[in-house]
């Protein structure tokens, strides 16, 4: 059967939309992405690790691989700089000579981060099944300033970001292809290989492993496509995952003694001499590596402080400050000549997406609660959904909250995408507000004018997101929640909660 008229007609808008944001995204993410040529924020430490894998050294870290090894990848490719080992004998980079290029190791999470676009663009279609929306819901990813900010540089929340999009996907898929077989265990496998390659990443991935008790739930009369998914899914994951594992611990050959612990890193005996024996590549030691660089975190995660809000110079913040924006972190700043103006390389929210995201997590729960507590109002369309991405959401901030280490702004990232996905759920299940009807054509009018108050306010703050000068006046306008506590370098701190020593 060849498709209608009007089904070819959709599906050219839809690529059209597509192909809009992956254009739209790449001059936001990835335009000119090597300024500022100067190191920031966890730059110091992931490009340090990505010279050890371009130089064999071995070492550990308390995050999973694959991030750092896509770091060193692209300056292995794009091989900007003569001499890529001035950071071997450290675990935090400093003071880069003169001339050093950052495009090769900031290639890949700008590539990775300028992709998720298309990704979700993808999700909001099968979430809402308008392209046009679609393509609008991607404006709240695309023209973010502190996603944006973040993901520019050598770190690993782009490639967090990539694989999490990507297994929401693929569980999307597996909703939808139930009944075709064929496609069914494509998507298992893809959404197992993009949870191992998640996972490898960061270990907030593991939240993910929430969906699958409700694939199951989804599937329970259907017990044989389950384990089809479990077969195809967790084989592809342990490819992915012990893979990468491996690539990090052949490419460590050497022990540099100037890295903590004579270049140990607290390894076991048994690691210890595997490493004396150079036998980082026997798949017989790969139990023993992994065992003690899984074990490293938590040897890690001790060292850290606990969140100080009282110290002058403390940059984390409370998880319940996340859902509004706060707080802003100051990546770097420097001075112009004349002293009358200041770049800054800000972790600023773009608040009218921060605040839609947080509307749209508050009618999930009224829409939710109203569902489950007055079963006569009117049945959602897709309960199944709406309970899975509010049950990631809530799930991962209880996790966080049991945390005692310092956390930041950007440990909200996947959480804040969950309420993306719920914005866009309850744009499909609101009908009425009051008396108000809420047509399809007035929510597309509603869309139109929320892209355009995002993309005005993505404007306003992108001095902060691309290191463009700013006045000590102008910087005073842009800070308009004082829980944000924004501060240019002449101002004291602004955070109403809390008075620094």
């Amino acid at each position: 059967m060849h498709p209608s008229n009007d089904q070819t007609s959709r599906q050219n808008d839809s690529w059209l939309c597509l192909l809009f944001i992956i254009v739209l995204s790449f001059f936001t993410y990835a335009y000119n992405f090597g300024n500022p040529a100067a190191l920031f924020w966890d730059e110091n430490y992931h490009i340090s690790s990505a010279q050890k894998y371009l130089n064999g050294v071995s070492f550990m870290e308390p995050h999973p691989p694959l991030g750092k090894l896509l770091i060193a990848l692209g300056e292995k490719i794009v091989h900007p700089n003569a001499l890529t080992n001035q950071f071997i004998n450290t675990d935090y980079a400093q003071n880069p000579p003169a001339g050093f290029s950052f495009v090769g190791f900031r290639l890949f999470p700008t590539l990775l981060a300028w992709w998720t676009a298309p990704l979700l663009f993808v999700i909001f279609l099968l979430l809402t099944r308008r392209h046009l929306w679609a393509m609008l819901l991607s404006f709240l990813y695309v023209f973010d300033n502190a996603l944006i900010v973040h993901q520019r540089a050598a770190m690993l929340e782009s490639t967090m970001l990539f694989f999490g999009s990507l297994t929401i996907l693929a569980f999307l898929w597996l909703l939808e292809w139930n009944d075709d077989p064929k496609l069914f265990r494509r998507a298992s496998i893809l959404f197992g290989a993009a949870f191992g390659c998640l996972l490898a990443t960061k270990a907030f991935g593991l939240i993910f492993i929430l969906v699958i008790p409700f694939l199951a739930y989804k599937l329970r009369h259907h017990l044989k496509q389950f384990c089809i998914f479990l077969g195809y899914g967790f084989s592809a994951f342990l490819v992915l995952y012990c893979g990468i594992w491996y690539i990090h611990f052949a490419l460590g050959t050497t022990v540099n003694p100037s890295l903590p612990d004579k270049g140990y890193y607290q390894a076991s005996p048994e690691y210890k001499t595997i490493l004396d024996q150079h036998r980082t590549r026997s798949l017989s030691a790969f139990p023993v590596m992994l065992r003690d660089s899984l074990a490293f975190v938590t040897h890690y995660e001790k060292g850290v402080p606990r969140l100080d809000m009282c110290k002058k110079d403390e940059n984390g913040s409370p998880w319940f400050y996340w859902p509004f924006g706060a707080r802003s972190i100051s990546y770097r700043w420097e001075s112009l000549e004349g002293g009358n103006a200041y770049r800054y390389m800000y972790l600023q929210v773009n608040p009218v997406i921060w605040l839609t995201a947080f509307i749209g997590l508050l009618l999930a729960a009224f829409l939710l609660l109203a569902q489950y507590l007055l079963p006569s109002n009117p049945k959602l369309k897709n309960p199944f959904l709406l309970t899975v991405f509010f049950t990631l959401y809530v799930c991962f901030l209880i996790a966080v909250s049991r945390i005692d280490r310092v956390m930041y702004l950007y440990h909200y990232f996947l959480p804040l995408f969950f309420t993306f996905f719920l914005f866009a759920l309850v744009l499909n299940e609101l009908e009425v507000i009051g008396r108000f009807h809420l047509t399809d054509r007035r929510k597309t009018i509603a869309l139109l004018s929320l892209g355009i108050a995002i993309f005005l306010s993505y404007q306003f703050y992108r001095p902060f997101t691309y290191y463009e000068p700013l006045t000590d006046k102008q910087f005073a306008k842009r800070n308009i929640v004082r829980l944000w506590d924004l501060k240019c370098v002449r101002c004291d701190l602004n955070d109403p909660l809390v008075v620094p020593k």
